[in-house]
């Protein structure tokens, strides 16, 4: 029988079909790939050298529950290896734990063999933690679901460096929101930046004059006095307050 495929869904829990988001990525994402083979194969690859070239394949396995996700960018490692993947299950899948335990294929990949030992593990990695992300993200909406909660998930800007394009990809593979994608993206004004500049409101004022009519400013609230202050900058161009995760109900009021 076919894999099952379990329908992820979108914030609102509507199903969605698997996603086609290769096309989000950013014309230079290709090049990404040429710099992770050049930090894994700097010089010598002997290994490859005792293998040779003779025509083989590999079987990627479905090992552990969860969303699969980070198919381009292991498509474009098996190409650049000089190897062709064929996926037998669409990105989004999310694997079961019969399949996990069964460990049920997802791809087959063709090419000289020492081509297959190149892009295996550089493959396998972006797979492993681009997945996890997209896991992550899924079960977190599923929670928030289930107790009810309206709002959306999103993840924050704390990506791993170098590696950001790939973990926000996962984010939408998993049904989640990427909030900003980077320091340029949007204005967050945080507890260090409002300290520094004095209040709320005149770091507000400065964002503004400079961002832009276009670009969203956040305010990051330790006390429900700065939430009442953000509120009220809003006339001055803040557009969200949000508060800070750190805190306890019982602090923020």
């Amino acid at each position: 029988a076919a894999p099952r495929t379990m329908p992820l869904t979108d914030q609102s829990g509507d199903p969605v079909p698997p996603p086609a988001l290769a096309s989000l990525l950013p014309p230079h994402w290709k090049e990404e790939v040429g710099r992770w083979f050049a930090q894994d194969i700097p010089k010598w690859d002997v290994g490859g050298f005792v293998v040779g070239d003779e025509p083989h394949h590999a079987m990627l396995l479905g090992k552990a529950a969860g969303v699969l996700a980070g198919v381009p960018f292991a498509d474009q490692v098996f190409r650049e290896a000089g190897c062709t993947a064929t996926w037998l299950v669409p990105e989004g899948h999310f694997i079961t734990a019969d399949e996990a335990a069964a460990k049920a294929p997802v791809a087959r990949v063709e090419g000289p063999t020492r081509a297959l030992l190149v892009a295996e593990r550089t493959a396998l990695n972006i797979l492993s933690r681009c997945s996890g992300v997209a896991t992550a993200a899924h079960t977190a909406m599923e929670l928030a679901r289930q107790h009810g909660w309206q709002g959306r998930v999103a993840g924050t800007r704390k990506t791993t460096p170098g590696f950001g394009l790939v973990e926000k990809y996962g984010l939408l593979v998993g049904g989640a929101d990427t909030h900003r994608m980077d320091l340029s993206h949007m204005v967050m004004l945080k507890d260090n930046h409002i300290w520094s500049s004095g209040s709320i409101a005149s770091s507000v004022a400065k964002a503004r004059s400079v961002a832009g009519f276009s670009t969203k400013i956040e305010v990051e609230c330790t006390s429900e006095a700065d939430a009442r202050e953000a509120e009220r900058s809003r006339e001055r161009g803040a557009e969200t307050s949000r508060e800070d995760p750190k805190l306890s109900p019982k602090s923020s009021g």
